[in-house]
């Protein structure tokens, strides 16, 4: 367990640059999430904290040690790779033992430290199967133990849930977020799955072309989102083009005004809505703004409804509604959709 410290760590393969610059403050015990979409770099950034890529730039810090230019086995952290990397010749207590043999831990502390994981992570009894023998939800757990037989300081977990099924990942996600705050390990986890952000973070970092575009807490980056990118990517957001005028309203391309929160510099301008904000039928008498529009899809999601609204040739805005209730609106019906002026997320120059 240790604080970790990024500083300006970049990355190039010839004239790409696929990290650029990232500078991650990480205490003791927090459970961080990098989030983005594939390409952005959040993979490049876990395996040079691993040692598994050498930094063009920058520096890694691991308590009072400096990693950078460390090989991997002499930074003590334990990494879950996205395709678990088991070694299909070996049992299960072998595999998780892999990691112990290399340090030259002595036999009795290696198999007491192989049982301690394996009973982490519900597998005591398992230690003579093969992984051949397991299920993906029992490898995923086998990987995990051999990342913290070694006792890391760092827990780095490389979307190490991506291969199981969505049910099974579910209950695997909330596994590894009570063992980590149960140990009090400092992790670094890699995906793309928002949900999967949301459900497992302390803190996540949103990651776009090798840049951080933001970091925060689930709550600050859902309901202050930096710029449309992430307004984008965390939750879901509707999108309106139009300008800031200079009496301080958003007027859209189609001529809608609309009335916002805060003042804005005037200019292009783009507001994003968040559908559990946006208030249909009925429920949209007295908001700010109330819009006319007609109802282009609906789509039924078990426990809410999205229902995509056209406002004008451009412009569609998403609502989500709980399934019991009022009707169920049919494609094509004419819609009134409300929201109040706090509601609406403008960003300058887009």
């Amino acid at each position: 367990m240790a604080r970790l410290q990024i500083n300006g760590l970049v990355k190039k393969y010839g004239d790409a640059t696929v990290v650029d610059g990232v500078k991650l403050d990480i205490p003791d015990g927090e459970f961080l999430v990098l989030l983005g979409p594939s390409g952005c770099g959040k993979t490049t950034t876990l395996r040079m904290v691993a040692g598994f890529i050498t930094p063009t730039a920058g520096t890694i810090r691991i308590g009072e040690r400096d990693v950078t230019n460390l090989p991997p086995w002499k930074r003590n952290c334990g990494l879950v790779f996205q395709n678990y990397a088991l070694f299909p010749h070996m049992t299960v207590a072998e595999n998780v033992a892999f990691g112990l043999e290399m340090r030259k831990v002595d036999p009795a502390t290696r198999a007491k430290r192989v049982d301690e994981a394996l009973r982490m992570v519900r597998l005591g009894g398992f230690g003579e199967r093969y992984p051949r023998q397991m299920s993906g939800g029992q490898q995923q757990r086998v990987a995990l133990a051999r990342a913290l037989a070694i006792q890391p300081d760092v827990l780095l977990l490389d979307e190490p849930l991506s291969n199981l099924d969505a049910k099974l990942r579910q209950e695997v996600r909330v596994e590894i977020r009570e063992l980590q705050r149960a140990l009090g390990l400092t992790t670094i986890m890699v995906t793309h799955d928002q949900e999967e952000a949301l459900t497992m973070a302390d803190r996540l970092v949103v990651m776009s072309e090798g840049h951080v575009r933001q970091i925060g807490t689930k709550r600050e980056l859902y309901d202050h989102p930096a710029d449309p990118f992430v307004a984008g990517f965390i939750g879901r957001s509707s999108f309106i083009a139009g300008r800031v005028t200079a009496r301080g309203t958003f007027v859209t391309d189609n001529g809608v005004t609309i009335q916002i929160a805060e003042h804005f510099a005037e200019g292009p301008a783009s507001l994003a809505l968040r559908p559990e904000r946006v208030a249909l039928g009925d429920a949209a008498k007295g908001l700010d703004n109330i819009v006319e529009g007609k109802v282009e899809f609906v789509s039924y999601l078990g426990a809410v409804l999205d229902i995509h609204v056209r406002i004008g040739d451009h412009d569609r805005v998403i609502v989500s509604r709980p399934t019991h209730g009022a009707p169920e609106p049919v494609e094509g019906d004419a819609m009134t959709i409300g929201w109040a002026k706090s509601a609406g997320l403008v960003y300058s120059g887009t």
